[in-house]
């Protein structure tokens, strides 16, 4: 072993020794003979050590010799590694987490885009029928089935498979408009309404009239087992 003294020895001479190891609670003593000695530094060779002495030394030394080779080796293998491996940990949770933020940040613009794309339909839809409804009925331009029989209007009551009363136009109460209004009504092959058009009364009773037969609906009428497209008339009632 080596030492470094606070004073000089000589070589050949022999010296008590007491080195506290790590991890024992009693120093270890015992003897040595001075083998060297330059500038305050000696080396020194156990004479006389006992087994258990020497048990303890030996794993000292295992030990230590064993950290540094660890800490040698690790010091090494970060050496080696690339800079962006050397903090894996956190780029690798940062890879992790950027597809889910990617993900979600995805569904929620194809959420927006459907709600969006929704509320735009509905509003041209809404405006389409409110333009259509506040034009006269002169200037309709709908392209209609040609009906191929006339059914009259009390055979046709018994196909009514739907009814939607019309609302009383506000805009008729100061004048107290009131009076029945007469309809031509198409009628699909599948029962719906094709096409209608008012044959009598004040406009705005006429168009109320007409906004609600809109919504009717009507069994299919057959004609030898086949549904076929007919024309019949409706008679709507107003009173204010």
């Amino acid at each position: 072993m080596g030492a470094v003294l606070a004073g000089e020895l000589s070589p050949g001479e022999s010296v008590g020794v007491e080195i506290q190891l790590p991890r024992t609670s009693d120093p270890l003593r015992a003897r040595a003979l001075v083998r060297h000695h330059d500038k305050l530094r000696a080396g020194m060779e156990f004479v006389g050590l006992s087994a258990e002495q020497q048990a303890s030394i030996r794993a000292w030394t295992g030990e230590t010799q064993a950290e540094a080779t660890t800490d040698a080796a690790r010091e090494k293998f970060v050496e080696r590694l690339p800079a962006k491996a050397v903090d894996n940990g956190d780029a690798n949770r940062s890879r992790s987490a950027s597809p889910r933020r990617s993900m979600r940040g995805w569904i929620f613009l194809l959420l927006s885009a459907v709600i969006l794309s929704a509320v735009v339909w509905w509003r041209w839809k809404r405006g389409w029928q409110e333009l259509e409804s506040t034009l006269p009925l002169s200037q309709r331009s709908t392209q209609t089935e040609k009906a191929q029989i006339r059914v009259s209007a009390e055979e046709m009551q018994r196909f009514v498979k739907h009814r939607v009363d019309p609302d009383y136009p506000d805009a008729a109460r100061p004048a107290k408009l009131q009076g029945v209004i007469v309809l031509d009504v198409v009628v699909s092959k599948d029962g719906s309404v094709a096409d209608v058009h008012a044959l009598n009364g004040p406009d705005l009773l006429a168009q109320a009239a007409v906004n609600a037969l809109r919504w009717w609906r009507f069994e299919p009428y057959r004609l030898n087992g086949q549904p076929v497209v007919i024309e019949t008339t409706v008679a709507v009632e107003f009173k204010p």
